[in-house]
């Protein structure tokens, strides 16, 4: 191309770079088209669907509850499902720098812990019952990841805050209830407080035939919890990641002195002030647990981690 052509194709670069870089954004983006995200409108941050939470497709628990970091540090970003979503017999890189430091009683080693904190979620199967913003999505199964304010929800409504209210399973096709998501935008992030469960009622007037074939649709979530699955690197790979993250940050911040205290208290009972019946606190970690874990967080950096996570 001459410089005539150029100076002729000025108006036109402008529109053609934009193709490009959406082009590049659609190809590097990977979407798990199987997960539901609830709709909102873009101006107002508000929005409202009805669902029906599923049961489990194989036996055992319906949900399934993971956990994951976030966070920036002088290497880059640090977006990685944790380990210790599979159990104690797993350890987590981060989970064990948290511990270190949270032991030493120093404020700024707990600051890069809370920084560093667990993000808790959880994942469910969900019929979709009514979704004003995207109506393809109506009648169909998908799986839901949703944070603690919504099981807290689901929580109360199996065990109920009130002894005048009946304890219900909100997962039964027959004798469960419908979900009514209405989200509201607070402080910049969705709030998800006002959601309710509606009144008891069977799934779809309890068709069995219809029943069935959602049943059949189920998703298997077993996968979420396999550390041979792709949800999950090695040990290795995610020391390697974090190390890459924080650089030398965390050997400055940890004074050479607390070395000694941290091997003589190694064996003895952590001081952390976590509550004792907290799920979010790793057993062999005493970092603090994310009880103030706002319910965007995995929605807020979801696309871009996967952008991230391919270096």
């Amino acid at each position: 191309m001459n410089f005539a052509d150029l100076k002729k194709n000025s108006k036109t670069n402008l529109e053609s770079l934009v193709k490009d870089l959406n082009n590049m954004k659609s190809t590097n983006k990977y979407v798990d088209e199987r997960f539901w995200t609830p709709p909102v409108d873009e101006k107002t941050g508000n929005g409202t669907a009805l669902v029906r939470l599923l049961p489990a497709k194989e036996s055992g628990k319906p949900w399934v509850e993971t956990f994951s970091h976030s966070f920036q540090g002088p290497g880059g970003w640090y977006i990685e499902n944790s380990l210790s979503t599979l159990g104690k017999e797993h350890k987590d890189p981060v989970s064990e720098s948290n511990g270190a430091l949270w032991a030493t009683g120093v404020e700024a080693n707990r600051d890069i812990v809370r920084k560093h904190r667990r993000i808790t979620k959880y994942i469910s199967n969900i019929l979709v019952l009514s979704d004003p913003k995207n109506p393809e999505n109506n009648g169909k199964v998908f799986l839901f990841k949703y944070g603690k304010k919504i099981f807290e929800k689901i929580q109360n409504s199996m065990i109920p805050v009130f002894e005048t209210d009946t304890a219900i399973d909100p997962f039964d096709f027959w004798s469960g209830a419908n979900f009514r998501l209405k989200i509201m935008k607070v402080d910049g992030y969705p709030n998800y407080d006002m959601s309710l469960f509606e009144s008891v009622s069977p799934l779809l007037d309890g068709n069995d035939k219809k029943l069935e074939v959602i049943w059949n649709n189920l998703y298997d979530l077993s996968e979420f919890t396999d550390p041979n699955s792709k949800h999950f690197k090695t040990y290795d790979e995610l020391k390697a990641k974090f190390d890459k993250v924080v650089g030398n940050t965390m050997k400055k911040e940890v004074k050479p002195s607390v070395a000694g205290t941290l091997e003589k208290s190694s064996s003895a009972p952590s001081k952390s002030p976590i509550k004792s019946g907290s799920s979010a606190a790793a057993p062999w970690s005493s970092e603090p647990t994310d009880e103030t874990e706002d319910d965007d967080d995995d929605d807020t950096l979801g696309a871009f981690a996967r952008l991230v996570n391919e270096d």
